[in-house]
Formats: C-alpha cells, sequence, structure tokens
C-alpha cells in the first residue's frame, strides 16, 4: 500500500502525495475554481485532473522531475532554463483567463499593502530598518502600469518539471490569472539570477545584465525597464513573502531564500 507524503501544509491548504495522485485539500472554493478554470485554459502542459470532491482536488503527477528549487543548487542545463522560459512566453501569449490573478492587484493597492507590510517588518524586528528600507527602494520599478497577460502567478522554479530540456508539466494554478508578465519570470528566476539571461532567451525578450536591460519585448514587456522591474518584482515578492512564511512553518532565513534575496540588493 502506497504511504501518505505530507507534501505541504498549514493552515491555508495541504497537499497530499499517494503513489502516484496529489491530493489538495483547500476549504476555499474559490481557490481551487481558479486552480482547475486556469489548468484547462493554459497552453501548457498541466497536470491531469482525476476528480474533484470538494474540500479536495486530485491530480495526476506530472513525469520529470522540477527544475529546482529557491535554496538550492541552480539545476537544469541552459536549454533546460530557456525551454522553460518558451513554455512561459505560450503562456503570457495565450487569451487572457477571465479572473484577475494573485499578483493582480492594482498599483495603488499593491503599494498600499506593501508600505504596510514593511512597517510591520521592522516593527516586529523580523528585518533590520535599512535592509526594509533599501528593498522597498528596489521594488518601487515594479510598482508601475503593466500590460495584462495570461499569468501563473506563482511561478515558482519547484512548479515547473522537465524531462532533459522538455517542459512535461506545471503545477500549483491556484494564483493564476491576469497579471504582470515580469511578475512571473522574476517569481521563476528568485535565488537564480544566474539563470535569467537563459530564462529570456527562450521567452524571446534578449537577454539582461548587471548594468543593462532587456533587449527586445515581450509579451507585455517594455524593453527599457525589464532588469529593474524584474529586480522589483524580486525584492517586493520577498518582502511580503518573509513574515507569512514564517508564521507557517517555513524559513525564509535558510541559505538562498528570500532574506537572502533582499541581501543581495544592499
Amino acid at each position: 500500500m502506497d504511504e501518505v507524503e505530507v507534501v505541504v501544509a498549514h493552515s491555508e491548504r495541504a497537499t497530499l502525495r499517494v503513489g502516484d495522485v496529489f491530493l489538495k485539500v483547500d476549504s476555499d472554493q474559490a481557490r481551487i475554481d481558479a486552480e482547475v478554470e486556469a489548468m484547462s485554459l493554459a497552453p501548457v502542459p498541466t497536470p491531469e485532473i482525476l476528480w474533484r470532491r470538494p474540500p479536495v482536488l486530485a491530480i495526476a503527477a506530472v513525469p520529470g522531475a522540477p527544475l529546482g528549487r529557491l535554496g538550492g543548487a541552480s539545476t537544469g542545463s541552459s536549454s533546460a532554463w530557456a525551454a522553460a522560459g518558451a513554455a512561459i512566453r505560450r503562456l503570457h501569449d495565450a487569451p487572457l483567463p477571465p479572473r484577475p490573478g494573485g499578483a493582480g492587484r492594482s498599483v495603488v493597492a499593491l503599494t498600499a499593502e506593501l508600505d504596510d507590510e514593511c512597517e510591520r517588518l521592522v516593527a516586529d524586528g523580523l528585518l533590520p530598518a535599512d535592509l526594509v528600507h533599501r528593498n522597498r527602494q528596489v521594488a518601487q520599478a515594479a510598482l508601475r502600469p503593466w500590460t495584462q497577460v495570461f499569468t501563473h502567478g506563482d511561478l515558482q522554479i519547484a512548479h515547473v518539471f522537465l524531462e532533459g530540456d522538455e517542459v512535461t508539466g506545471i503545477i500549483d494554478w491556484s494564483e493564476a490569472g491576469q497579471g504582470d508578465a515580469l511578475y512571473d519570470l522574476a517569481t521563476f528566476t528568485l535565488g537564480h539570477e544566474e539563470r535569467l539571461n537563459d530564462v529570456l532567451s527562450g521567452y524571446g525578450c534578449g537577454t539582461a545584465t548587471a548594468t543593462g536591460t532587456g533587449t527586445a519585448t515581450g509579451a507585455g514587456i517594455a524593453p527599457d525597464s525589464t532588469l529593474d522591474v524584474i529586480r522589483g518584482w524580486w525584492s517586493l515578492r520577498s518582502l511580503m513573502a518573509v513574515r507569512w512564511l514564517s508564521e507557517h512553518g517555513f524559513d525564509p532565513f535558510a541559505p538562498g531564500c528570500e532574506v537572502d534575496v533582499l541581501r543581495s540588493r544592499m
């Protein structure tokens, strides 16, 4: 009999694995609805839905292995990262889904939420004020109007599976919807800045350097701001995640994770 493996569990949701079946338990029906809808619309490989009995969604395991994880070593060849970039571009070029994504809040709302989170990080003593202040400055570049595209919304490298240089599946679509293309690209390369050029090459957006910007347009991307905006999203996502992760049993202070991403901007 297959053992039950707890993949992730916290107060909002849990994911269990039994053999080749993943059981996602989520009390938020709207989040499950959004995930099912996004997987049905996405023009990239997604897990097969086996059955759905609220609050449980059963999906099949996808073949291959994840490209890596935040805090882990950079894995996969340059062509594998480029293949992931090409898959992300296909998603962003697809017709818009009907829902706003997890990062689809207005710039005004997102700015207010970020400022409140920065104040709490300092007031609670989770992060030093200078680190928060510097990354809040960097994050400002992301807080600009963007063209809405079909985004995954939580495109961590652990959510993209490959066999060799072929993308075989993208998982965890609960935050998918309309959003900023550069948010997906930033989430995917968070903690793996050295792979950004490979991803942008596959995406069809030229390359980025430590002092330059992207050299070509992509879906919803302005060529004069690519790198600054991606850096802004790295800082913004990390600032917004530290307290939540700490409160839900994760460690954003682990090597290579969110706090190290923030320190890299100093």
